[in-house]
Protein backbone atom coordinates (compact mmCIF):
# COMPACT_ATOMS: atom_id res chain seq x y z
CA UNK A 1 0.00 0.00 0.00
CA UNK A 2 1.48 3.53 -1.15
CA UNK A 3 0.32 6.64 1.06
CA UNK A 4 -0.05 9.96 -1.03
CA UNK A 5 2.12 12.80 -0.38
CA UNK A 6 -0.49 15.04 -0.61
CA UNK A 7 -0.78 18.00 1.49
CA UNK A 8 -2.61 17.19 5.15
CA UNK A 9 -5.36 19.71 5.99
CA UNK A 10 -3.37 21.07 9.14
CA UNK A 11 -0.68 22.11 6.41
CA UNK A 12 -2.90 24.63 5.57
CA UNK A 13 -3.42 26.74 9.00
CA UNK A 14 0.44 27.60 8.60
CA UNK A 15 0.68 31.40 7.33
CA UNK A 16 3.81 32.84 6.09
CA UNK A 17 4.37 36.21 8.03
CA UNK A 18 4.05 38.39 4.42
CA UNK A 19 0.58 35.97 4.05
CA UNK A 20 -0.78 37.09 7.37
CA UNK A 21 -2.60 40.12 6.97
CA UNK A 22 -4.73 38.55 4.26
CA UNK A 23 -4.98 35.39 5.75
CA UNK A 24 -6.86 37.08 9.36
CA UNK A 25 -9.20 39.23 7.76
CA UNK A 26 -11.57 36.12 7.12
CA UNK A 27 -10.99 34.81 10.50
CA UNK A 28 -13.99 34.51 12.74
CA UNK A 29 -14.02 37.51 15.33
CA UNK A 30 -12.86 38.02 18.52
CA UNK A 31 -9.75 36.78 17.46
CA UNK A 32 -7.26 35.14 20.17
CA UNK A 33 -3.68 35.93 19.41
CA UNK A 34 -1.29 34.14 21.72
CA UNK A 35 3.27 33.52 20.91
CA UNK A 36 5.54 31.01 21.78
CA UNK A 37 8.36 28.92 21.05
CA UNK A 38 6.29 25.44 21.60
CA UNK A 39 9.29 23.46 21.19
CA UNK A 40 8.47 20.26 22.62
CA UNK A 41 4.90 20.44 22.40
CA UNK A 42 3.26 19.00 25.73
CA UNK A 43 0.24 18.74 28.23
CA UNK A 44 0.85 22.11 29.53
CA UNK A 45 1.04 23.70 26.18
CA UNK A 46 -2.67 22.08 24.35
CA UNK A 47 -4.43 23.36 27.89
CA UNK A 48 -3.30 26.65 27.74
CA UNK A 49 -4.07 26.97 23.60
CA UNK A 50 -7.56 25.44 24.07
CA UNK A 51 -7.85 27.81 27.15
CA UNK A 52 -6.88 30.54 24.97
CA UNK A 53 -9.24 29.60 21.87
CA UNK A 54 -11.69 29.48 24.23
CA UNK A 55 -11.63 33.25 24.89
CA UNK A 56 -12.88 34.02 21.09
CA UNK A 57 -13.94 32.74 17.71
CA UNK A 58 -10.60 31.52 16.59
CA UNK A 59 -6.82 31.37 17.54
CA UNK A 60 -3.81 32.95 15.86
CA UNK A 61 -0.41 31.59 17.05
CA UNK A 62 2.66 33.32 16.19
CA UNK A 63 6.40 31.12 17.20
CA UNK A 64 9.64 32.43 17.43
CA UNK A 65 11.73 31.71 14.53
CA UNK A 66 14.86 29.15 15.13
CA UNK A 67 17.15 32.27 15.87
CA UNK A 68 14.60 34.10 17.93
CA UNK A 69 13.87 31.21 20.06
CA UNK A 70 17.90 31.30 20.25
CA UNK A 71 18.07 34.70 21.74
CA UNK A 72 15.81 33.70 24.33
CA UNK A 73 18.46 32.33 26.63
CA UNK A 74 16.91 28.99 27.39
CA UNK A 75 20.35 27.19 25.43
CA UNK A 76 22.47 27.00 22.27
CA UNK A 77 20.84 23.74 21.53
CA UNK A 78 17.18 24.98 21.25
CA UNK A 79 14.97 24.90 20.35
CA UNK A 80 15.27 21.46 20.41
CA UNK A 81 12.66 21.40 16.95
CA UNK A 82 13.53 23.40 14.01
CA UNK A 83 10.44 25.83 12.90
CA UNK A 84 9.11 24.00 9.82
CA UNK A 85 8.60 20.44 13.22
CA UNK A 86 7.24 23.25 15.57
CA UNK A 87 5.05 25.18 12.98
CA UNK A 88 3.10 22.01 11.91
CA UNK A 89 2.80 20.28 15.41
CA UNK A 90 0.87 23.59 17.00
CA UNK A 91 -1.33 23.94 13.15
CA UNK A 92 -2.16 20.49 13.95
CA UNK A 93 -4.27 21.09 16.73
CA UNK A 94 -7.72 21.66 16.07
CA UNK A 95 -8.12 24.66 18.49
CA UNK A 96 -5.34 26.30 16.66
CA UNK A 97 -6.61 28.13 13.47
CA UNK A 98 -3.73 30.34 12.21
CA UNK A 99 0.17 30.09 12.85
CA UNK A 100 3.06 31.88 11.87
CA UNK A 101 6.40 33.41 13.17
CA UNK A 102 8.29 36.12 13.43
CA UNK A 103 12.09 36.82 13.46
CA UNK A 104 12.10 39.32 16.09
CA UNK A 105 12.86 39.44 19.97
CA UNK A 106 9.22 40.14 20.25
CA UNK A 107 5.92 39.58 18.60
CA UNK A 108 5.02 43.09 18.36
CA UNK A 109 5.15 43.78 15.13
CA UNK A 110 3.17 40.16 14.16
CA UNK A 111 0.30 41.64 17.04
CA UNK A 112 0.45 45.12 14.88
CA UNK A 113 -0.59 43.10 11.67
CA UNK A 114 -3.00 40.92 13.43
CA UNK A 115 -5.10 43.30 15.72
CA UNK A 116 -6.29 40.79 17.80
CA UNK A 117 -9.42 41.07 20.04
CA UNK A 118 -8.01 38.89 22.71
CA UNK A 119 -4.16 38.38 23.82
CA UNK A 120 -2.82 35.98 25.68
CA UNK A 121 0.05 34.56 27.23
CA UNK A 122 0.99 32.09 30.35
CA UNK A 123 0.19 32.30 33.99
CA UNK A 124 3.94 33.47 34.28
CA UNK A 125 3.14 36.87 32.77
CA UNK A 126 1.16 39.85 34.29
CA UNK A 127 -1.28 41.07 32.20
CA UNK A 128 0.39 44.72 32.29
CA UNK A 129 3.77 42.82 31.10
CA UNK A 130 2.85 41.06 28.03
CA UNK A 131 4.02 42.78 24.98
CA UNK A 132 1.52 44.63 23.01
CA UNK A 133 -0.96 44.26 26.13
CA UNK A 134 -1.23 48.40 25.63
CA UNK A 135 -2.24 48.48 21.98
CA UNK A 136 -4.73 45.68 22.21
CA UNK A 137 -6.25 47.25 25.61
CA UNK A 138 -5.90 51.44 23.09
CA UNK A 139 -8.58 49.39 20.42
CA UNK A 140 -10.36 48.46 23.18
CA UNK A 141 -9.25 44.60 23.08
CA UNK A 142 -9.08 42.19 26.66
CA UNK A 143 -5.62 40.91 27.77
CA UNK A 144 -5.00 37.65 29.44
CA UNK A 145 -3.04 35.62 31.61
CA UNK A 146 -4.12 32.29 31.69
CA UNK A 147 -3.07 30.38 35.02
CA UNK A 148 -1.03 27.24 34.64
CA UNK A 149 -2.85 23.74 35.40
CA UNK A 150 -0.17 21.29 34.62
CA UNK A 151 3.28 21.68 36.07
CA UNK A 152 5.22 20.43 32.77
CA UNK A 153 7.76 23.15 30.98
CA UNK A 154 9.94 21.84 27.88
CA UNK A 155 12.94 22.40 30.08
CA UNK A 156 11.79 20.42 32.41
CA UNK A 157 11.41 17.71 30.38
CA UNK A 158 14.63 17.81 28.52
CA UNK A 159 16.11 17.77 32.57
CA UNK A 160 14.45 14.51 32.76
CA UNK A 161 15.69 13.21 29.66
CA UNK A 162 19.22 14.48 29.99
CA UNK A 163 19.61 14.20 33.72
CA UNK A 164 17.66 10.79 34.75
Amino acid sequence: MTISRRSLEFESKVCPPHELASRVKTAARPLVFTNGVFDIVHRGHVTYLARARALGASLVVALNSDASARRLGKGADRPINPLPDRLAVVAALACVTVVTWFDEDTPLATIAIVRPDVLVKGGDWKPEAIVGASEVLARGGTVHSIPFEHPVSTTGLLNRIRHP
